[in-house]
This record gives C-alpha cells, structure tokens and sequence, in this order.
C-alpha cells in the first residue's frame, strides 16, 4: 500500500538515496503501509528529521521521513493505512515531500519492488 496518496515522485531509489521522496503538500495525509509495531517515532539526527519507523515482522522496517507532524509513539501498533503523521520538510530537506524507505533484514531496498 502507498503511504500517500501523491505519487509524485521527486527523486528515485540508487545507490545514494535508499528509498523514494514522493513529492506531496506540508500535512499531506501519510499512513502505515502495513500492520507493525512502531518503533521509533521521534527526530532523527541523521537528516531524517521528523521520523516514524515500523516494524512489519518477518525481517521488514518502513521508514517515513521528514515528517511535519507524528501521530504515533513507540511501541504502538498500528493497522495498514493507519494515518501516522503529516508529510513535511524536516530535516535535510530541500522541499514537503515524503522519503518512504523499506529495508528486509537492515538491508535497504527499493519501495518500487513491493508497491502496488
């Protein structure tokens, strides 16, 4: 499930970027794109700024980054399009956008691979 419903992608998944920016209004809407334990939901020093991140089980994380608002604390468990806070620019950012990354087992990889 897409965690916005921008699909305005402004920068791709490479080597240098592991995950997607979808490009989207400051607020927009962003939602858990699966059932999780969320396990952090707080600033990120390493230029994520506002970030949420849960954990799927089974090896899977969902990062939402440069949030403008967060809607969720640690150790809650939210559903699969469950709001969770609004898309910002936090952080290094450059513009409100969504960064969406997955990663299976710590490894980061490309969102494209399991969005419908």
């Amino acid at each position: 499930m897409w965690p916005i419903s921008a699909r305005n992608i402004t920068q791709g998944y490479w080597v240098g970027h592991p995950g997607l920016d979808i490009g989207a209004s400051e607020g927009s809407s962003v939602v858990a794109s699966d059932r999780g334990t969320v396990t952090w939901a707080a600033w990120n020093t390493y230029c994520y700024g506002n970030l949420v991140v849960i954990n799927h089980g089974n090896g899977f994380e969902t990062f939402y980054a440069h949030l403008s608002s967060i809607n969720v604390r640690a150790g809650q468990i939210v559903q699969k399009g469950q709001y969770i806070g609004g898309s910002g620019n936090t952080g290094c950012s450059s513009g409100p956008h969504l960064h969406y990354e997955i990663r299976y087992n710590t490894a980061r990889d490309n969102p494209y691979n399991y969005l419908p």
